[in-house]
């Protein structure tokens, strides 16, 4: 198993000449071009996990140095069992047995294909946890199991924890919804299907970040009815950004604003 360095995205071997997921035009190869890296090579290079608590019940996972992309994973504790979410690019036995100390792991999710990270090898330390990719994307998936499972509209993780295919980003893009969290006004764990931006005054909407090209205004607006129909006060991006209060009302505005900017409403500001 190999993994890309710029995207920390797992690949079972033979590897192409390019990373799929970064030759696309929503992510990049580097000017240096292609590298490939492995755990252990990652792991005697000092690679290690940081945890930190976002909010009762929600643990943030990152990585030291930032492998690939650096996003935060997060684990979502329900009575039940928790949720671990946009799993990042390294896992080592001691990241196992700290998730462990939190419950059984019941399932591993990623948003979109960008955020698969080491999904798989995640699953394998874990003793074997599913990994519900959408089907939406599964011709992204870089390494296959049989703990890998499909799924598409919504799923049920656990009672107050529900995966919700957006669309978008990618055709499979979904967000986590965490009813119980933010003192029970509901969270939502977005990735970037909903982006949540500096200012924590407005999100984005886009196609892909690092190369500025938005989705439609369209998009944006079906994106913002569809999850408006679900209660939640807090939004959690994948880089430690978040709308931390008025969540909801923040996305449909953000929207609107996203759709009148597409139409051209406010070009005479330019």
């Amino acid at each position: 198993m190999l993994i890309c360095a710029t995207c920390a995205v797992e690949r079972d071997e033979p590897v192409p000449a390019l990373c799929p997921i970064c030759v696309d035009e929503r992510q990049y190869v580097p000017e240096d071009g292609q590298r490939w890296t492995t755990l252990a090579e990652l792991a005697s290079a000092g690679q290690h996990i940081t945890l930190a608590e976002s909010e009762p019940g929600l643990i943030g996972i990152g990585t030291k140095p930032k492998v690939g992309i650096g996003q935060t994973a997060q684990l979502v504790v329900t009575p039940a069992g928790s949720l671990l979410w946009d799993p990042v690019g390294y896992v080592d036995e001691h990241a196992v047995e700290v998730v462990l100390e939190h419950g059984p792991v019941l399932a591993i999710a990623a948003s979109h294909p960008h955020m698969f990270g080491v999904q798989v090898e995640w699953s394998k330390m874990l003793g074997g946890v599913p990994v519900l990719v959408s089907e939406a994307d599964r011709d992204w998936l870089g390494r296959g199991g049989r703990n890998v499972t499909t799924w598409s509209g919504s799923v049920t993780i656990a009672a107050g924890l529900v995966l919700h295919q957006t669309g978008g980003h990618f055709p499979g893009s979904a967000v986590a919804h965490w009813a119980d969290g933010a003192d029970g006004q509901g969270v939502l764990l977005t990735g970037d299907s909903v982006f949540p931006n500096p200012d924590r005054r407005s999100v984005a909407f886009m196609r892909s970040y690092p190369n500025h090209l938005p989705l439609s205004g369209s998009m944006a607006l079906r994106i913002a009815a569809q999850l408006g129909e679900l209660q939640f006060d807090r939004i959690y991006g994948n880089f430690n950004n978040r709308i931390p209060s008025g969540a909801k009302d923040i996305l449909l505005s953000s929207a609107q604003r996203h759709a009148a900017w597409s139409r051209g409403d406010f070009d005479q500001l330019c």
